[in-house]
């Protein structure tokens, strides 16, 4: 399976504070690829890094281009779009109208109202919800509108920021359902940050695990599941 995205040496900074020191990460095309570590070891600046959203040194290749150093918009417009943790939803918007804002960059307008079907039919509730403000949704609601409205902008790929946070068990292994789905479907790679190590090597192919700015493991999913270091930091057995 071919790469889709690959960071070289990738350090990234606030101020005059370097958050991630170095990293080589890759997710190949049409895959899951899960990034694992505590709080604070620099996984949510890694999906800011590769929006451009944070300073950042180092290489960053999406589809054999390179594009550290282009705009968060321009990135946008190249493929990628961003689920941030909090969900980033337009809270005083409706449903409708948040989807509507996820389609911003496009010009294939005539293929739109066709994508916000295929969004009602992922997520049901949303279309039962359609003219209801956002931040009147529940919780579990706000993400999968969160996702929806990434997926508006027809990205090759999706970087996800912690999305079964604070939400009930039944509601993330519908939203995890739901996510398999569309990267089948659609063939949408996805980078997923994700607290639940356990859930996240469930679903994905290929895993990173960071310790305070470092890539310390990597590989198959499945094996990286079964390492006895992974398994007693993250899994609990």
């Amino acid at each position: 399976m071919d790469t889709i995205l690959q960071t070289r040496d990738l350090h990234a900074s606030y101020g005059a504070v370097e958050a991630i020191h170095g990293i080589n990460i890759s997710v190949a095309n049409g895959g899951i690829t899960a990034l694992l570590g505590a709080n604070g070891a620099g996984k949510t600046t890694t999906l800011r890094s590769i929006c451009q959203t944070v300073s950042t040194r180092g290489e960053i290749e999406f589809e054999g281009e390179r594009i550290d150093g282009l705009s968060t918009e321009a990135i946008v417009r190249a493929g990628i779009a961003h689920v941030p943790d909090g969900r980033g939803t337009f809270l005083g918007l409706s449903v409708e109208e948040n989807l509507r804002l996820g389609a911003y960059t496009r010009i294939d307008t005539q293929n739109i109202a066709r994508d916000f079907d295929r969004m009602y039919d992922y997520f049901p509730r949303l279309k039962e919800r359609r003219t209801q403000q956002a931040g009147t949704l529940s919780g579990g609601e706000q993400q999968m509108l969160a996702i929806a409205r990434a997926l508006m902008s027809h990205p090759r790929l999706l970087l996800l920021d912690e999305p079964s946070f604070g939400l009930a068990p039944i509601i993330v292994q519908e939203l995890f359902r739901i996510m398999q789905e569309i990267n089948v479907d659609r063939g949408v790679s996805m980078l997923l940050v994700e607290q639940n190590a356990k859930l996240a090597l469930d679903v994905a192919d290929t895993a990173f695990l960071m310790e305070t700015g470092e890539i310390v493991t990597s590989g198959d999913a499945a094996i990286v599941k079964e390492d006895e270091t992974v398994r007693r930091a993250y899994l609990g057995y």
